[in-house]
């Protein structure tokens, strides 16, 4: 069992850990549940995003210990990638590439996320991970990964999203908010309660978009789409999942939801 994660923990990794390490006493794995922190550089494509990611080794430890890690391991960027190409690419699958999501605003994410996870798993050599909700492109992504991995099977937990008593997912970027936007983005995840009342997924994007700009961000995108493939939805789909992602403060934010047509 492990649970990959770039550290700056909070209590939504906390939830995972825990997660992890009940799923390992259930199902009996000796290794119980390994915790990976590292900070990859191959899914930043801007520089100065690296350089400014927190870090917190000591606390995460302590946080990994709480929450009943068995073993916490924190590479070096040469331990995970000792050759200097920073080893193969896996193919990426074909949901990384879903239009007008991440892919499109972050070009060679997904890329930089298949390459580590892939790296991890080598590793730690896992039956399973827990990955959270909060990023779902992300979560599809290392699920169609994972069934692939080596000729064998790692089975991906997903873990719903830890949110604050405000409604804005729990995310490493949060500390970054300086006040005025971070009381702003609690505003955020009224997004989702109106689009919730849209008699179409069409009408549901721009209620979406609507709601977050005037929380003050500035909206990537907004866009309601089939859960797992992501593709858009066809003519009259009455279920989705409606993924979004601003800048606030300067601040870059993501956050998903299921979506159901409201009754006529």
């Amino acid at each position: 069992m492990v649970v990959p994660t770039m550290g700056a923990l909070h209590a939504g990794h906390a939830a995972l850990i825990r997660a992890g390490a009940a799923l390992a006493r259930e199902r009996h794995l000796g290794a119980g549940c390994i915790v990976t922190i590292f900070v990859n550089p191959t899914q930043f494509n801007d520089p100065a995003d690296l350089e400014r990611y927190p870090r917190s080794l000591e606390a995460d430890a302590a946080l990994c210990r709480e929450a009943g890690a068995a073993c916490v391991l924190a590479p070096a960027v040469h331990e995970v990638y000792p050759k200097p190409d920073f080893s193969p690419t896996p193919a990426l699958p074909a949901v990384a590439t879903s239009p007008g999501l991440e892919d499109a605003r972050r070009p060679g994410h997904f890329a930089g996320v298949c390459q580590v996870v892939h790296r991890l798993f080598e590793i730690t050599g896992p039956t399973c991970a827990m990955f959270g909700e909060k990023d779902w492109q992300q979560l599809q992504v290392v699920r169609a990964l994972g069934l692939s991995w080596g000729g064998r099977r790692v089975e991906i937990v997903p873990v719903p999203t830890v949110r604050e008593a405000d409604g804005l997912a729990m995310s490493s970027r949060n500390a970054q908010l300086l006040p005025l936007a971070r009381r702003a983005a609690g505003g955020l995840a009224a997004a989702f309660v109106e689009a919730s009342r849209a008699r179409n997924w069409e009408e549901a994007e721009a209620t979406t978009a609507r709601a977050l700009a005037r929380s003050g961000a500035e909206v990537e995108y907004a866009a309601v789409r089939d859960p797992l493939t992501l593709l858009p939805l066809p003519p009259g789909a009455r279920e989705g999942r409606i993924l979004w992602a601003v800048r606030l403060g300067g601040v870059r934010l993501i956050d998903n939801a299921p979506w159901r047509a409201a009754s006529a």
